[in-house]
């Protein structure tokens, strides 16, 4: 297992890089689903303005004025918490940065790469404002397509997704949640998928409204990117060894020719710390299950990739807007519904049955994707008959 991208260079070109301790591969893993997740989007949404599916908004903005005491306070605020926080990490001394969650969620810093970097932060902004400063400032209108706003809505899906995975992960181990509120919070561990994709859902149905962007439109084209990212996130979680795994697996391989790991894997290195020690070894990382388990992670990874196409070969396909959104559903409820049954998970207790979080949620997630299927297929129907007549 590969906790941050240290362990991975030395394991596989042999080379030892401190500096790359600071990069954790799950949290490598999610930036590149977010980076994948926008491309998918921005391209579906490009596609869809070109058929006049999705229309342009306008908006004023003032040119040629220098830059404001607001934006250049903002632009040294980035810089300073760039500068205490991160660059710190490669400043200052190993003690003070040997666990870099520990340290990024901790009040230390370094306050004069903090305010050195705020410094240039402003100042580039200051002279970027003064190299189009207008003799007299005017206002212009300017056309913003749905296309223009995927940095926005993809910034949008990456707090609000982070909040609603810490406020569904407490729920989901409220045992560890009660004793240490805090420290599960603002901890750099302990997920959850979906709570994280229906808060990030709700902000962005606000933020369509607002901006007036067709709805389920933007939820065709947001169907596949979801998939594709869910699929690459799943990497980070199989390489880092997060906790995801599934139960004990004694049953014996089905294929002789399919490797030990991709049937039964035990973690070593795990990010999570959990299992035995590794003899002579002291890394905190230093921990492997003593038992082989289904490396779930895995088989999620390849199922949503070959969905991720699926969706992808229907989005022509499917013309009643919303019904590609309704098929992601489906498919996402089924997906994960079935992995739960061999996922380690809390279960609940709901009038003597005992379901895990996830099998609930994906269970109305298949729900909710299937009558949203048939709405929008009959109402697409009445239109149809009622424009014909």
């Amino acid at each position: 297992m590969y906790p941050n991208l240290f362990y991975a260079f030395k394991d596989l070109f042999g080379v030892e890089w401190p500096f790359l301790r600071y990069v954790n591969s799950f949290g490598f893993f999610v930036a590149l689903a977010f980076i994948a997740a926008a491309i998918v989007l921005t391209r579906e949404l490009k596609r869809k303005s070109s058929q006049s599916l999705l229309q342009y908004t306008e908006m004023e903005i003032m040119v040629g004025r220098p830059a404001t005491t607001i934006e250049l306070g903002l632009n040294f605020l980035l810089g300073f918490l760039l500068g205490y926080k991160i660059l710190a990490l490669f400043i200052m001394d190993n003690a003070a940065t040997e666990d870099p969650q520990a340290f990024i969620f901790s009040t230390i810093g370094s306050w004069p790469a903090g305010i050195g970097l705020g410094l240039l932060f402003a100042g580039i902004k200051w002279w970027e404002k003064n190299k189009q400063k207008l003799a007299k400032p005017e206002k212009r209108k300017i056309r913003i397509w749905p296309h223009d706003r995927v940095g926005e809505i993809t910034i949008i899906a990456l707090i609000f997704g982070l909040v609603g995975a810490k406020i569904f992960n407490a729920f989901e181990t409220w045992d560890s949640f009660i004793q240490d509120p805090m420290g599960s919070l603002f901890s750099a561990e302990g997920l959850t998928f979906y709570g994280g994709l229906i808060c990030a859902a709700l902000a962005i149905w606000w933020y369509a409204r607002k901006y007036k962007i067709g709805f389920w439109h933007l939820n065709d084209a947001a169907a596949p990117a979801l998939m594709l990212a869910y699929g690459i996130g799943r990497i980070g979680c199989q390489v880092s060894g997060d906790g995801d795994w599934g139960i004990v697996n004694k049953l014996k391989k089905p294929i002789s020719w399919l490797p030990d790991w991709m049937w039964s894997y035990t973690y070593p290195h795990n990010v999570a710390r959990e299992g035995v020690e590794i003899a002579g070894e002291t890394d905190k990382y230093r921990f492997v299950l003593p038992e082989g388990v289904f490396p779930t992670p895995l088989y999620e990874i390849v199922a949503c990739i070959i969905l991720f196409f699926v969706l992808w070969y229907f989005r022509k396909k499917l013309k009643t807007p919303g019904t590609l959104f309704a098929l992601y559903l489906m498919l996402n409820g089924l997906e994960r519904f079935f992995i739960e049954k061999i996922r380690v998970n809390t279960r609940l207790d709901i009038f003597g049955f005992k379901p895990t979080q996830a099998e609930v949620i994906s269970t109305l997630l298949f729900i909710t994707g299937a009558a949203l299927w048939v709405y929008l297929r009959n109402r697409n129907k009445s239109k149809v008959k009622l424009s014909s007549n």
